[in-house]
C-alpha cells in the first residue's frame, strides 16, 4: 500500500472550544522555542559565556519578535508586495477574531525574513548589552536555529500546506487544501529532515571544531541554503510567482544569496581571526 491510498487524516486543530481554537501550528513555534530555550541553557552550562542564563528571557523575546516581524514583512516583500501595497491591514491579520478568539497560527510567513528578523534581533541585544560579542552569539543561535525549524515545517506538513511538486513516487501524498487533487511530494518532511535535523546534527558536529567565531553562522547560511536550494525543485512554487527564468523559484534565488553570504562572511571571518 502506498501513501495515496491512504486517507489524510491529520486534524490541524489541537484544541476546539467552539469559541477558542487552537492549532498545532501554534504548538509548532511554542515547541520549537522550548527546544531553543532547552538547548541554549545546556549550552550555558557547559561551558558558553556569550549570555548568562538571567539574560535568556530579554534574548529570546527579542529573537521572538524578530521571527514574527521579519518573517511576516518579508513575505510581503519578498512574495506578494504589490498586493499587500493595496492591502496594507492585511499584513497584520495572521490571528483573527471571529465570534471569540481564534488562534490560526501565523500564516504568510517568509523564512528568510524570519532569519534576517533575528540576526537584527542578535545585533540589537549584542549593542544593549554592550560587551556582548555578536559573533559568539550567532553562532550559539545558529546551534538551535535548525532544530527548531523542524517543528516549523511539521506544522505545515498537519496544515496541510506548502507541498510538494506532482510525483508518482510511491510516498507522494493527495494534500486536502490542493485544488487540483495531484499525488505530491510531502516536501514538508523533506524540510523537516534536511533543513532541521540533517543541518542541526552537522552544526553540533562542528561546533567544537570550529577555527574562528562567526564560523559557524557562515555554516549555517551555506548549509541551509543549499539544502532548501535543492528541495525546492520538489516543492510547488508559490502560484502567484511561478518560477523566475522557468527555472528558479523565488526560494532558490534567496538561497543563492545566503550561499554567497555565507562564503563571503566565512572569508572575511577568516581573514579577521589571522590577522588578530
Amino acid at each position: 500500500m502506498t501513501w495515496q491510498t491512504i486517507p489524510y487524516h491529520l486534524n490541524p486543530v489541537a484544541l476546539d472550544l467552539g469559541f477558542f481554537q487552537l492549532r498545532w501550528y501554534g504548538l509548532m513555534y511554542v515547541a520549537a522555542f522550548t527546544l531553543a530555550w532547552v538547548l541554549v541553557r545546556y549550552r550555558l552550562r557547559h561551558g558558553e559565556t556569550v549570555v548568562k542564563e538571567k539574560e535568556m528571557g530579554d534574548l529570546f523575546f527579542q529573537c521572538l519578535v524578530g521571527v514574527i516581524a521579519g518573517g511576516r514583512l518579508g513575505y510581503v516583500i519578498f512574495y506578494d508586495p504589490v498586493w499587500f501595497f493595496f492591502h496594507p491591514l492585511e499584513i497584520i491579520s495572521p490571528v483573527r477574531f471571529d465570534n471569540g478568539i481564534v488562534f490560526t497560527g501565523i500564516s504568510g510567513m517568509s523564512y528568510h525574513g524570519g532569519l534576517l528578523g533575528v540576526i537584527f534581533a542578535l545585533l540589537f541585544f549584542a549593542r544593549r548589552r554592550g560587551g556582548v560579542d555578536f559573533w559568539r552569539l550567532g553562532d550559539l543561535a545558529a546551534l538551535v536555529v535548525p532544530l527548531g525549524y523542524t517543528f516549523g515545517r511539521l506544522g505545515n506538513f498537519i496544515n496541510g500546506e506548502l507541498y510538494g511538486r506532482a510525483t508518482n513516487v510511491a510516498w507522494g501524498m493527495l494534500f486536502p487544501h490542493d485544488p487540483d487533487h495531484l499525488v505530491r511530494h510531502p516536501s514538508q518532511l523533506y524540510e523537516a529532515g534536511l533543513e532541521g535535523l540533517f543541518l542541526f546534527l552537522l552544526i553540533w558536529w562542528w561546533r567544537p571544531r570550529a577555527p574562528f567565531r562567526g564560523f559557524l553562522i557562515g555554516l549555517y547560511l551555506i548549509g541551509y541554503g543549499t539544502v532548501r536550494f535543492f528541495i525546492e525543485y520538489f516543492r510547488e512554487p508559490d502560484a502567484h510567482l511561478g518560477l523566475f527564468l522557468n527555472h528558479f523559484s523565488m526560494g532558490q534565488l534567496l538561497c543563492l544569496g545566503m550561499i554567497l553570504l555565507g562564503v563571503v562572511l566565512l572569508v572575511w571571518r577568516s581573514r579577521m581571526s589571522a590577522e588578530a
